[in-house]
Formats: C-alpha cells, structure tokens, sequence
C-alpha cells in the first residue's frame, strides 16, 4: 500500500542555502512530490526536514586533512537506476547524500563508529542510533544536493567521494562520516522547435513518452498529438505505479502551460530512477507563440 504525500514548490531539489560564517547555516530539504512505502526509511525518494541549524563561528576549526575512504556495500536499496559514473560529471551534477554526525570532541565514539563500519555494519542503523542531526530519523539521508549548497568542509569531502565509499570529515559541527548514495545530471530542457522537429520522426512517437501533467480544463482548451495526460491535481492516483505506466528506460518529455510544474514532475521522476527526462521549456505556450499559432494560447 503506498501512501502519496508532499506538496508542489518552486523547489524542485532538496535546498541548502549555504551561509556566510557570520551568518545562520540551514541546510533544508523541501518536499516537491514524494511517494512513502512505509514503514521502511530506505526507500524515501524525497525529504522534508531542516538540518545543521545554529551560529557559525568565525574561525573554522580543525578539520581532517583529507577525506579518508572506507570501502563499505551497505545501504543496497537506496542505490538509484539513474545514476551516473563521478568521473566526468557536469557542474550541475547533483547527488544523493547520507551521513552521521558526532561532537567533534567525542573522538572515541567517531573511532568506534568507523570500526564498525569497517566490520560491515550499515550505516544506515548507526546513524538512526549515534548521529545527533536531526536527519537520523531518515537514517542520515540528506537528500539530492548539488555544488554550492553545503558547508565548505561537508562538499568538498562528498563532491570528491566515489559512490557507495564512506569517508569522513571534520565541519563546525562535529565529525562526519558520510556517503554517496547515488549521483545524477540536472532534468534537461527540450527547446519547443527541436521537440516539434523530433515529432515529425514516426519513429520518434513510437518510441518517446510524451506526459501532458496540466489539467483536463486546459487540456481542453489546447493540446498537442502523442502526449499522454497526467494531470498534477491527481497525482496520487497515477504517481503510485508510474512505472508500470512509463518505462524509466525509455526518454519520457513532460509539458505544461509554460514550464514550472513540468519541471516538478520531470524531477520528480527523475527521483524515481527515470534516466532520460526532459522538460518543454516555455510548454504548450512557447510551442504556440514560436512553432504554431493555430494552437490557442490561454
């Protein structure tokens, strides 16, 4: 049984607003569109929560000198189909990011919690045990994050990590000792000429999966041939099977009236381990005003 919660934002990507060391660091996770299977915390697709809150010093306080790896294989479930190799990554590239967070000075305990890693526990029962952030009731899963979202120490230890590798740092904190779960490119635009350019190809209509998420009302009122409609005020109805719908190996195209809440879905099934999704930037709209004007605008 699967239960639909979450609510639609112009986030569509857990946020981390970094601060300056004057300032208030919070690093917050903004629900878009989540599909829970309860009662198990390892199949989260998405996060709601804030993290890491409180004053920053002004002098950063010593830190591992370098990220330190330990080769592990727990936390198999959360391993994304859309997953990319981290040799060769765009600058937008984002990833899917668990940790345990300890006092700095509990030095033994940090030694403890390594060791037992090491041993093959999961990090995925220590951090609901030990970790004092507030994201252990996720089992330290922090979320999708990309470049320029966390603290300087915390980034640069995961940015250079290799996927499924726990290596530890020291931040304002306290000492972590984290992991990239999965890592993905940033949902791609499709600009309306080249989708109207691709539509011509039989081939292509065979083969693509075109999703409509605006409302039956607008849907009425304009629409394009090929797109299938999965309108976002119903989300809970289709959301729960989605891949028995559309094939997440197959590129999927989502359009809307002008682009916003097709980027949502596009993200969100992005989340779900689709690997080709593109997002009609401008909509139905844009198709209109730059490729055929017989369609009314609205």
């Amino acid at each position: 049984m699967f239960r639909v919660t979450g609510t639609l934002s112009a986030v569509s990507s857990p946020a981390v607003v970094a601060a300056s060391y004057s300032a208030v660091l919070r690093l917050s996770v903004t629900s878009t569109l989540a599909i829970v299977s309860p009662p198990n915390p390892r199949w989260f697709s998405t996060f709601s929560r804030s993290f890491l809150g409180g004053r920053i010093s002004s002098l950063r306080p010593p830190r591992v000198p370098s990220p330190c790896p330990i080769m592990l294989s727990g936390f198999s479930a959360l391993k994304m189909r859309a997953s990319f190799s981290s040799s060769g990554s765009s600058p937008g590239r984002e990833i899917l990011v668990q940790h345990l967070l300890v006092n700095g000075d509990d030095t033994e305990l940090f030694a403890e919690l390594q060791k037992k890693i090491l041993d093959g526990e999961d990090m995925n029962d220590l951090a609901a045990e030990y970790s004092i952030c507030p994201s252990k009731k996720d089992s330290g899963i922090l979320g999708w994050v990309k470049l320029g979202q966390m603290v300087p120490e915390f980034e640069e230890a995961a940015f250079k990590a290799e996927l499924n590798q726990v290596v530890r740092c020291r931040t304002q904190f306290g000492l972590h000792l984290l992991q990239v779960l999965s890592e993905r490119e940033p949902v791609k635009d499709i600009q309306v000429e080249e989708l109207h350019s691709k539509m011509q190809d039989p081939v292509f209509m065979d083969e693509a999966q075109l999703i409509d998420v605006r409302e039956p009302d607008e849907i009425a009122i304009a629409s394009l041939p090929g797109f299938k409609v999965f309108p976002l005020h119903q989300f809970g109805t289709w959301a729960p099977d989605i891949t028995s719908k559309l094939n997440p190996e197959k590129d999927v195209f989502v359009m809307c009236k002008v682009g916003g809440r097709s980027m949502q879905v596009a993200n969100w099934l992005q989340s779900q381990g689709f690997k080709s999704v593109y997002n009609v930037a401008g909509g139905i709209q844009a198709y209109s005003l730059k490729v055929d004007p017989s369609i009314p605008t609205y």
